[in-house]
């Protein structure tokens, strides 16, 4: 794909992105993305065949861009407690983005029985919770946390995040109740240094 190609093909994700995010995932149809991106019906077909594929593909580069920071947090060397921090800070500004893609994700996913390789969230949980265990892992050898299960620790954590971001968008949380979410789950990895 050529580099005009590929301009163009960020800029139909981009755009699609921003409606996903506004109609979820359901309602939208390839006549909207052809809308929000100004172009002709046959240049998105170039490029996508479907709204699943869109919606795949601005999924894909969003997991890009999360590991893309956390790739620039370990180049930095940060301790494994700070860069958790970091990761519970992000995954807090998600929760409480209204416009986000969480309610297009849980859409497409009760809609679309995929494959458990295939199954993009499925995958992406499981990548957050081996990144989650070992900075977990690290932090209890440094004497930063105390933890006999930094697996069971990271799953309890995704879980509890997953559950938040259902939340947010059923029967709402406040910015508060992240945090003393968040602070409950330091409280429990934290080392007491007394």
């Amino acid at each position: 794909m050529g580099e005009k190609s590929l301009q163009k093909k960020q800029y139909i994700l981009s755009c699609a992105r921003k409606v996903f995010e506004e109609k979820g995932f359901k309602d939208v149809t390839m006549k909207d993305i052809v809308e929000a991106c100004e172009i002709s019906r046959g240049g998105l077909y170039l490029y996508f065949e479907s709204t699943k594929d869109i919606f795949l593909e601005v999924l894909k580069v969003e997991s890009e861009e999360t590991d893309n920071m956390f790739e620039e947090a370990l180049a930095e060397d940060m301790a494994s407690a700070d860069i958790l921090a970091l990761f519970l800070k992000e995954q807090k500004k998600e929760i409480l983005n209204k416009k986000g893609l969480t309610v297009a994700i849980y859409e497409f996913y009760f809609g679309h029985k995929l494959l458990k390789k295939d199954n993009f969230l499925r995958n992406q949980f499981n990548a957050a919770v081996l990144v989650i265990e070992k900075l977990i892992a690290d932090a209890t050898e440094s004497g930063e946390f105390i933890c006999d299960d930094p697996r069971g620790a990271a799953r309890n954590i995704m879980y509890v995040l997953e559950g938040l971001k259902i939340s947010a968008q059923t029967i709402g949380v406040t910015e508060a109740m992240i945090n003393q979410e968040i602070l409950y789950i330091m409280k429990g990895l934290v080392a007491d240094n007394e």
